[in-house]
């Protein structure tokens, strides 16, 4: 079954281990949030125990994983836990860290999704937010050759091809159709390191977490008798040897292609910082955190940018659900006051109605005569309004209710509204009404266009 509504999970849940980088025994433990939460990593071992939200706009470092900041306060490996969240369809969760990083665990998602199932994964009130990719969206880094593309499909896939240019490990492609397999086809899937690469990082004290058990080292060069002690010490072990197929021994490859899966797996985690479920076909060619978390940014804007300008469609010739005459039945404002003239559209979490601005409105007799202008503030109270009767539909008998503002929030203006202009409102639940609070989204748009937008809340208090 598809699931529309976002979800978290039921229980909390944690994991201990060794974070990669700081080689520094870590809790990990994953706690239900509320709606619209999305993901969010929380440091309990600092003063304030601050959160750090994981959003494509906060990468720091993308040098082997994906660093996030926020006043100075950091995450690293960002990426593994994320995919796991991803993966198993999860939108809400908060990940309290008593460290700068996850434990890195085996180095794939696996034992994250196993968490997570643990704890359960439950349907919350409130829409899935999703960005349905209606056009070819590419980003390329031409220094690499790297590039990342997204195209419209009826689901979420991903699709990796790499090329590591090397004779023990070649080019690779791994794919995954439906997110639903991403437990049984990618979760499991390590990261991996070439040697060159591990000499590098041990040398410059980067890798205290590593063992062998928890990352695929690819031997793309002669291991000389330096190296042999030098990784002999780092990883315990008193005897280290090179397997047929080139990698360090210890381990043996879940896929031939392991390398290009934990790739994808990467992508998903990456992306996970766009912040919105993603409906469509990412094709990437040699990815890594560098270009993954560019394109994220990009999406992001885009997905920004699309959902403010996104106009309500509906025919402004057809009857409305509400004239001007209901509003009143519903609404205790009356002329000069009343700032809507018709509701268009009505569900229990959305409402859409307008407003035709004439210049017999009483407030440009002194607002800029030579060149009337609607006050933002009559936008804003405009909006409300619209909002009043999404927030009213939610009692039995309206007329006994007003509404009150107690707070206005993220209040933008982006163009001005004159004489001659259609205001078209929309305004969306942020949650689900409780006690009478209703917490809303709120566009405005004329000449389609976004003239204004704000964050709304009130209060319904009975009247008699």
């Amino acid at each position: 079954m598809k699931i529309n509504n976002q979800t978290t999970i039921k229980n909390e849940v944690s994991l201990h281990g060794v974070g990669l980088h700081t080689g520094k025994n870590v809790t990990l433990t994953f706690k239900p949030a509320p709606i619209n939460h999305g993901f969010s990593f929380k440091r309990i071992d600092l003063e304030g125990e601050p959160i750090i939200p994981a959003d494509a706009g906060l990468v720091t470092n993308t040098d082997r994983g994906t660093s996030l900041e926020k006043n100075g306060v950091i995450i690293q490996t960002s990426e593994h836990v994320l995919a796991a969240c991803i993966g198993l369809g999860i939108d809400n969760v908060l990940l309290e860290l008593n460290a700068s990083e996850p434990p890195i665990m085996d180095g794939s998602s696996k034992f994250f999704v196993e968490a997570l199932e643990k704890a359960g994964i439950e349907e919350q009130d409130a829409p899935r937010d999703e960005f349905i990719v209606e056009d070819v969206i590419s980003f390329k880094d031409e220094e690499s050759g790297s590039e990342i593309i997204v195209m419209p499909a009826n689901e979420y896939q991903v699709t990796t091809m790499v090329d590591f240019g090397t004779k023990v490990l070649g080019t690779q492609n791994a794919y995954l159709n439906k997110m639903s397999d991403f437990k049984k086809e990618i979760a499991d899937s390590r990261t991996f390191s070439f040697l060159h690469e591990l000499e590098a990082m041990l040398a410059n004290g980067l890798i205290k977490g590593g063992d062998l058990n928890n990352a695929i080292v690819y031997v793309d060069k002669e291991l000389s008798p330096d190296t042999m002690v030098r990784l002999k010490e780092a990883f315990g072990k008193d005897e280290i040897s090179v397997k047929p197929n080139g990698i360090l021994d210890n381990l043996t490859l879940h896929y031939p292609n392991e390398a290009a899966r934990h790739k994808l797996l990467d992508v998903i985690g990456d992306l996970a910082l766009v912040g919105t479920h993603i409906r469509g076909k990412v094709i990437a060619n040699k990815p890594g955190h560098t270009i993954n978390t560019q394109f994220a940014k990009k999406l992001a804007k885009i997905i920004k940018t699309e959902k403010r300008n996104k106009v309500p469609k509906f025919d402004l010739n057809k009857p409305p659900l509400y004239d001007v005459t209901e509003i009143m039945k519903r609404l205790p404002h009356r002329s000069p006051f009343l700032l809507v003239d018709k509701i268009f559209e009505l569900t229990d979490k959305s409402v859409i109605g307008t407003k035709n601005v004439t210049m017999n409105e009483p407030f440009f007799v002194g607002h800029f005569p030579g060149k009337p202008v609607m006050p933002g503030v009559l936008q804003i109270e405009a909006m409300a309004q619209t909002g009043g009767i999404l927030a009213l539909s939610s009692v039995e008998d309206p007329e006994n209710y007003l509404t009150y503002f107690i707070k206005i929030d993220k209040v933008k203006f982006k163009q001005q509204v004159v004489p001659g202009d259609t205001l078209i409102f929309k305004l969306e639940l942020i949650t689900p009404i409780r006690r009478g609070i209703c917490h809303m989204q709120g566009y405005a748009y004329a000449n389609d266009k976004l003239a204004c937008e704000a964050e709304l809340m009130a209060q319904l208090v009975k009247s008699k």
